[in-house]
C-alpha cells in the first residue's frame, strides 16, 4: 500500500515537517506534496527547497500545494490546485509543462478537471476528515468508484484516509491515497 501513498506534509500541522518527509521517502511513498496554507512566502520557499532536495535525492515526485510561483521557483515536479485556485490553463502559464493535479468533490468537477487536462484528479473527502477547515461533504466509496470509472486520469482518494480504510479506496479504483493527519500511522505500519 505504501507504493500508492500520496504523502501530504502540512508544514503548519506537522511538528517536524522535514523529518516527516524523510520518513515518508524512506518508507517508499509514491509522491510528496508540501502544503502550507498560512505560511509566509519566505518560510514556505525555504521548506519547499529542502523538501524538493530530499525528494529529488529519493527520486520521488515533489508536488507543491496551491502555489504555482513556489512550484516554479523550486522546480517542483508538480502543482496541486483546489477548486478556488488558478485554473489549469492559468497555472500552466506559470509552471509550464509540470504535472498539475486538481481537487474535486463531485463527478462534475472531476469530469471537468479531466477534460481540462489535469494530470491527477484528487477526489474526496471519501471519509470524514478533521484536517481541512470547512470540508466538503463526504462523498463515500460509491462516488469514488464512479469517478474512477469515468475519468481517464489517475485518481487520488483523499479525506479521512487511514491504514484501516485505504484498501477500500484502492479497491474502488483510486491509484493513490492521499494522507495528511494519518501519515505517521501509515509510516509506522511501513516499518
Amino acid at each position: 500500500m505504501i507504493d500508492s501513498l500520496y504523502a501530504i506534509v502540512d508544514a503548519e500541522v506537522a511538528d517536524r515537517p522535514l523529518e516527516l518527509t524523510f520518513e515518508a521517502l524512506n518508507a517508499g511513498c509514491a509522491m510528496v506534496q508540501l502544503r502550507a496554507k498560512r505560511l509566509d512566502d519566505v518560510a514556505f520557499l525555504k521548506i519547499a527547497q529542502r523538501v524538493r532536495s530530499a525528494c529529488a535525492h529519493a527520486d520521488v515526485p515533489f508536488i507543491v500545494n496551491d502555489r504555482a510561483d513556489i512550484a516554479r521557483v523550486v522546480r517542483a515536479d508538480g502543482l496541486h490546485l483546489g477548486q478556488d485556485d488558478l485554473s489549469i490553463e492559468d497555472a500552466r502559464r506559470v509552471v509550464g509543462n509540470m504535472q498539475v493535479g486538481v481537487s474535486t468533490h463531485n463527478l462534475e468537477q472531476a469530469a471537468t478537471a479531466d477534460a481540462e487536462g489535469a494530470d491527477l484528479i484528487a477526489f474526496g473527502p471519501v471519509f470524514a476528515t478533521k484536517t481541512k477547515e470547512n470540508p466538503d461533504p463526504v462523498v463515500g466509496l460509491q462516488a469514488l468508484e464512479e469517478v474512477c470509472q469515468t475519468v481517464s486520469r489517475p485518481v487520488v482518494a483523499i479525506g479521512g484516509i487511514t491504514p484501516g480504510n485505504a484498501g477500500k479506496a484502492l479497491r474502488a479504483g483510486a491509484r493513490y491515497v492521499a494522507v495528511i493527519s494519518a501519515l505517521p500511522r501509515f509510516l509506522g505500519d511501513a516499518s
